[in-house]
This record gives C-alpha cells, sequence and structure tokens, in this order.
C-alpha cells in the first residue's frame, strides 16, 4: 500500500436510472443489484484490497449520509472524519476539486482514485494492477483515466480517442496514451463509425491523479471555479467550513470533470484496461454483468414466468407472474411498477421527473426506510395522517427527540419498549400502548434481546421527516433532518 494514495468514491447519484427500485434517497449505488453487498460496498471493498480504509474518502449529500455510514458500518472508525458532505449537487468537476483541496490539507503529495460508486468490476486483481500503474503516471503530473474496449456501439456513453503515437510509459500489458479527444455521447452512426475503427475507447469515469495536478490544471482550464475552491483552503478543518462550503456552492456552476478539465488538457492520458467493467446504465444493460436464465433473462425474487426471454424481471415481496416477454423490463416494488421495452429503459429518467412534477413520494424513497437503530415502513397515510411500523434491533434507540407539527401514538407489537415522553421513562410490552402529545420531547429504546416492533400513528397538519427536532442522539445526527 502506498501512504501517499487515496480512493475517492463518488456517491452523491440522483436514483433516476433504476426506479423504481432506486429513489432520490436511495440510489443505484446503495442497491444489491448483482453478486454480494450493494454497489457502494463492492467499491470501498475493491479498492481496500490496495489503499487504507483510512485513506478512503466518500463524497455524497445530507440526505445519503446516514444510509452510507449505515452500509459501511464495519468501517465507519477509519471514516470517521473521511465522509464529504456537498451542500448541494454539482456534477463531478466541483466535488473532485472540493476533495482535491482537502486531501492536499493532509498530504501535499496525495494521489487520488477517483471512483463512481455505482459501477461493476468484475475482475479486481487487474483494476488493482491497472490503479498501480496509473498511480506511476500520476506521480509524473498525468492526468489519467481508464478506458474500456468498447463491445458495441453505445449512445450513452462518452469515448476517448487515445493518440497512438504518443505513448507516456508502458508496463506489462499496461499503455498510456495521451488523448487527442474526448467525446460526449455520440449519435448511434457516428459510435457504429468509432466501434469499427478500433481507434475509441469508453470513457470509464474513473480517475487517477496527484491533487496537486488536478487542482493546477483546474486553475488553467476553469479559472472562476478554481478560485472558488481555493477561497476555501484557509477554512479547511476549521468550525467555519461548512458555512463558507454552503455559501460557495451557492454560487458553483455544475460541470463535469470531463467539461472542466480533462476535454481541454494537454496532460489528459488514457490508459486502456479489460477488467469487466459496465457503468450498468439502465435497467436495459443489466444483462451485461448479471447471472442469465437459460432463455437469457435477468431474474430476481418471487418471479413465476412461462416462456419469457431476452428480459429483466424484478420482484420485491409479492408474486410477479410474466408470460411470453420479449425483451421487456418488469420491476415491482410495494408501492411502485414499472413495465417498460428494455429499448426504452432510459427513458425512466423521464418518467422520475413526472413523479417530481406531479410531488408523487414514490420518487422520494421507498416505504420501507433503513435507519441505524432499525427500520421504518410506511403503511398508510392520507390528510393529516401517517401509520409506520417501527422496528428496533436489540441494544438501540432512537434519538431524543420532539416535533412541532404533530403528535404520535405507539402500540407495541412484540417486544419490550423504554419510552423516554419528557421526564417519564417507563416500559411497554406488547399490546400496551402510550401517546407522546406534540412539542414533547421523546426517545424509543429497545432494551431487550429481541426485536422490537410498534405501530405508530402520526396527525397533524405536516408530517413530513424534517419536522424532527433532535436533542440527542448516538449516531451524532444533530444536524437538521432532510
Amino acid at each position: 500500500m502506498n501512504e501517499h494514495v487515496f480512493g475517492v468514491i463518488l456517491a452523491g447519484g440522483s436514483g433516476t436510472r433504476f426506479w423504481p427500485l432506486s429513489r432520490e434517497r436511495f440510489p443505484k449505488q446503495l442497491l444489491r443489484i448483482i453478486g454480494e453487498g450493494t454497489l457502494l460496498q463492492q467499491t470501498f471493498e475493491r479498492l481496500i484490497q490496495d489503499i487504507s480504509p483510512k485513506q478512503m474518502t466518500i463524497v455524497t449529500n445530507d440526505i445519503q449520509a446516514e444510509t452510507i455510514r449505515l452500509q459501511l458500518n464495519e468501517w465507519k472508525d477509519d471514516l470517521v472524519d473521511n465522509i464529504i458532505l456537498e451542500p448541494e449537487g454539482r456534477n463531478t468537476a466541483p466535488a473532485i476539486a472540493l476533495t482535491a483541496l482537502q486531501l492536499m490539507h493532509r498530504d501535499p503529495d496525495a494521489v487520488m482514485v477517483v471512483v463512481p460508486a455505482d459501477h461493476v468490476v468484475k475482475a479486481t486483481k487487474k483494476f488493482i494492477k491497472a490503479v498501480r500503474f496509473a498511480t506511476k503516471l500520476a506521480t509524473h503530473g498525468h492526468l489519467v483515466t481508464f478506458g474500456i474496449h468498447p463491445s458495441r456501439p453505445e449512445t450513452g456513453y462518452g469515448y476517448i480517442q487515445p493518440n497512438k503515437r504518443k505513448k507516456v510509459g508502458s508496463q506489462g500489458p499496461f499503455t498510456g496514451y495521451s488523448v487527442t479527444r474526448f467525446v460526449e455521447k455520440p449519435d448511434l452512426s457516428t459510435a457504429q463509425r468509432y466501434c469499427r475503427s478500433g481507434n475509441y475507447f469508453w470513457n470509464s469515469g474513473i480517475f487517477v491523479w496527484k491533487a496537486s495536478s488536478i487542482l493546477e490544471e483546474l486553475a488553467v482550464q476553469n479559472p472562476t471555479m478554481s478560485k472558488k475552491i481555493k477561497s476555501l483552503a484557509k477554512y479547511v478543518g476549521t468550525s467555519e467550513f461548512p458555512a463558507q462550503l454552503r455559501k460557495t456552492y451557492a454560487k458553483m456552476s455544475s460541470l463535469s470533470i470531463d467539461h472542466a478539465v480533462m476535454e481541454h488538457s494537454s496532460r489528459s492520458v488514457v490508459v486502456p484496461v479489460d477488467f469487466g467493467w459496465s457503468d450498468v446504465g439502465s435497467w436495459g444493460s443489466l444483462e451485461e454483468v448479471a447471472t442469465l436464465d437459460k432463455d437469457g433473462n435477468v431474474r430476481n425474487g418471487n418471479i413465476i414466468d412461462m416462456g419469457s426471454q431476452n428480459s429483466v424481471l424484478f420482484a420485491d415481496r409479492r408474486v410477479v407472474a410474466t408470460i411470453g416477454l420479449d425483451n421487456m423490463v418488469v420491476v415491482d416494488t410495494p408501492d411502485a411498477t414499472l413495465v417498460c421495452r428494455k429499448d426504452r429503459a432510459q427513458d425512466v429518467k423521464a418518467i422520475v421527473s413526472l413523479l417530481k412534477e406531479q410531488k408523487a413520494p414514490e420518487h422520494l424513497e421507498h416505504r420501507t426506510v433503513q435507519r441505524p437503530w432499525g427500520a421504518y415502513t410506511v403503511l398508510e397515510e392520507g390528510h393529516a395522517y401517517k401509520v409506520k411500523r417501527i422496528e428496533v434491533v436489540p441494544g438501540k434507540r432512537l434519538s431524543l427527540q420532539l416535533h412541532h407539527q404533530r403528535s404520535e401514538h405507539w402500540v407495541v407489537i412484540t417486544g419490550t419498549a423504554r419510552v423516554t415522553r419528557g421526564e417519564e421513562v417507563y416500559d411497554l410490552q406488547a399490546g400496551m400502548s402510550t401517546g407522546i402529545p406534540q412539542e414533547t420531547p421523546h426517545r424509543l429504546e429497545n432494551p431487550g434481546q429481541n426485536l422490537l416492533e410498534i405501530i405508530e400513528i402520526q396527525n397533524g397538519p405536516y408530517l413530513g421527516e424534517d419536522d424532527i427536532v433532535r436533542l440527542k442522539d448516538d449516531f451524532g445526527r444533530l444536524q437538521p433532518v432532510q
């Protein structure tokens, strides 16, 4: 392990491409789509094969941070100071520049291995070897990205044309080439021509460079963004940093690192690789990485099928029966179902946009939401009321909190509930209940050995999750709830 190499995982995705399984507060990287663990967990475990967990950084937002910490709980002590929260999404250039600035504060010689949280890499050993080679190039000031040999004329990926006459380094199966040009998502005829030529690679979106190099080149290619990021340098590590970051981000342009730097830089280098990469960009592309049945279907969950082929079939809890489908996508969840042709799977993003316009909750989160203490499921809701099932694992407790706009009534289903209500503390057994008036500090705890389940009935003019004022919390969540 190189003490100067830091893993940087970009984990602020919006959750649109894999709806209804993904949601804004539970995007693709937090899903278990293929193999063991979620895509985020797989990405983290892949990087720590060669990078210390203490040198891993996650870039995300307030909305997803809690779930990310929960999924990476095994390494929580290593990551306690290594989660960077963006005040709002501004694409990859500001996220990467912000991370580079903070890493420079820790180590002026820091080398960043920047990876999206939601990609699949099948050959981890090849990936690690490629990263080691790219790290050597990065120490000489190159800005390195990996190019993927295209297997089809894909219009959803960017392409990179290398300058085969200008090698910048070679080792074993790896060669670095200066970049002739980047091409952003070409049309079909252009993509077909690129594939026939054999001289273009897919842009993987994985980068390796020194933190100082990317900041230097950002100053050359986008001085406006560079000045904004550099203005934060004096606040890094101080209590003033979060407030200054919010002010700066509010004025920041939304740009990808490709547009901001890589497309214009003479320092850009591409290393062609073959480590089984896919960005799993839509339901239609899942067949690239998932195990197929004898009829070419991707099947997951409680599926009963007769005669379907080349389709993607996902079921959550209910039985989903399919008959004679061909090149279709069917995804069923407790509160939403998607049915479309596989070649229209990219249009799922448009459906999510329509749901947002209609203020439908189905774009935001699932009915069941994981928390560090357990989970809750919304069973029913209507005007001025909401009914939840709350599960608290043994030994855990919710935050001490109050609500300005709602009261709550709790009924214990199984287990023992220890209730704090104002100055009172008392235990409830199965079948017992209690009420929590509006504005009353309260807490729910499971002191027993078994799972605690309660039914919570909320009443009030506003029942959003942001009407939670946390007074004390075992998980450090005292900032306003998102």
